[in-house]
């Protein structure tokens, strides 16, 4: 059926639609017994409209055999209901109408910020791809204007405010879901878990102590000038560096260190070759002089290469960290050239691992998972893992995957490589939550690996 352009845009904002026309024709009875039983507006509306009144109450009250009729009728009701008398100083009815649209309008923008606000945050180093603004989180939407930026409004205890004006809302808003950080959650169909992720990321503060600052920046000069010194001394030798993602660094730290405050006492990694050697350099402490030998041609440990027998940066390792006095255990997995075949051999000898631990809530043993942005979106096995991780018999309780996007798969841009806005968006089949992080903002990058 053919709708021409202006009857589309009747049809998506009459309040006419078939849904309404019962309340309607009550509202018309009404008025037709008692015109200043309605709002001004309504009397305006059903004045212009010339019906007979005996024709408008017979609609309402329908017909005599119906169900309508076997109750009070509608007039019955109305006039057992006492008077409504505002107090003084209360609302008039047209002020409180206005008050609720103002409520309900703040609330959808909000609502529209923590699903759509990733869509507009900084996450792009490159600035590879233009982010315009989004009609669902400009306020003009919701019937906002300039002058309303200064107006309480009820917002019932969302974001922390009961009233705040728009203009409160918004630097919220904009700080937490439009900054260097894109949070998706909206999609997980819980309520209880979707509330823990917004007490935990609306209005809160990336902060961190000058030490931790010093920190950050320690394991960012190692990993950085790691990969200089090796592009200089082995140039032209396939190194797989880890140039433009070295923030992984201190986030993996902060990841043990977390962990290790909660209780694991093991994690077990997986992970491709980009950032490889840089990662057992400067998380798994693996001698400089031993990645180095192995450029050389040799093996740090020529009888013990976890059975891979191959070139070094498929090499797995293992070490023991401490943070705060608490140990913990790392373990990094020999892979094949097949860069995601890795991830259920870590998610299996982390069940494997729990299950003879006696780790029935399995909170000891941690899986953690790098990826390359074309990889986790482009290889089956990701989905396969996704989907039986929940399971009995396959569960392990949870894992972190940390996805750096290089914006290239080998030698294929994003746009030629899938049809998902981003990378991570397989894993919203089982409801994770997914965090966006800007490479360049490290104590973003190590922020939200505290909260995962």
């Amino acid at each position: 059926m053919t709708r021409y352009e202006a009857s589309e845009v009747f049809a998506h904002t009459s309040f006419l639609d078939g849904a309404n026309a019962t309340y309607l024709a009550e509202l018309y009875a009404l008025y037709e017994a008692d015109p200043d039983s309605v709002s001004e507006d309504w009397r305006n509306f059903f004045a212009n409209l010339g019906d007979e009144a005996k024709h408008v109450i017979a609609d309402a009250e329908g017909p005599s055999w119906g169900a309508w009729n076997r109750g009070p009728s509608w007039t019955d009701a109305a006039a057992a209901l006492p008077a409504a008398i505002a107090p003084a100083g209360a609302l008039t009815q047209a002020e409180a109408l206005d008050a609720a649209r103002d409520t309900l309008g703040v609330r959808m923008l909000i609502r529209a910020y923590r699903t759509r606000g990733h869509l507009i945050a900084k996450l792009d180093p490159l600035r590879l791809t233009e982010r315009g603004a989004h009609p669902e989180l400009n306020p003009e939407t919701y019937g906002f204007t300039p002058a309303d930026y200064s107006r309480p409004i009820y917002i019932g205890g969302a974001l922390g405010f009961e009233f705040a004006d728009l203009g409160q809302v918004l630097a919220v808003l904009d700080k937490t879901y439009a900054g260097t950080i894109g949070f998706e959650y909206m999609h997980i169909s819980d309520p209880e878990q979707r509330a823990w992720m917004q007490e935990r990321i609306e209005g809160a503060e990336i902060q961190f102590t000058e030490q931790g600052k010093r920190a950050i920046l320690s394991k960012l000069i190692e990993s950085e000038g790691a990969e200089r010194f090796l592009n200089v001394k082995y140039t032209g030798t396939k190194r797989f560096g880890l140039d433009g993602g070295e923030s992984m660094v201190p986030a993996l730290e902060q990841i043990i260190k977390r962990g290790g405050q909660l209780g694991v006492r093991e994690v077990v990694i997986g992970m491709p070759h980009r950032g490889r050697l840089n990662v057992l350099a400067t998380v798994m402490a693996k001698p400089w002089r031993a990645i180095f030998n192995e450029f050389r041609g040799g093996s740090a440990h020529p009888d013990d290469v976890e059975g891979s027998g191959d070139v070094k940066y498929h090499l797995g390792a293992s070490s023991d960290r401490e943070f705060d006095d608490n140990r913990v255990h790392l373990s990094l997995t020999a892979n094949p050239s097949h860069l995601e075949i890795v991830d259920p051999v870590v998610l299996g000898k982390v069940r494997a691992k729990q299950d003879q631990a006696g780790d029935t809530e399995r909170k000891t043993i941690m899986p953690l998972l790098l990826h390359g942005d074309a990889a986790f979106a482009g290889q089956g096995v990701v989905a396969e893992c996704l989907g039986l991780s929940g399971l009995r018999g396959h569960r392990t309780g949870g894992s972190i995957h940390f996805i750096v996007n290089n914006q290239i798969g080998f030698t294929t841009a994003p746009r030629f490589s899938r049809s998902s806005p981003y990378p991570s968006d397989v894993a919203k089949m089982i409801d994770a939550p997914i965090f966006h992080v800007n490479g360049d903002d490290p104590e973003a990058v190590v922020h939200v690996t505290k909260i995962a």
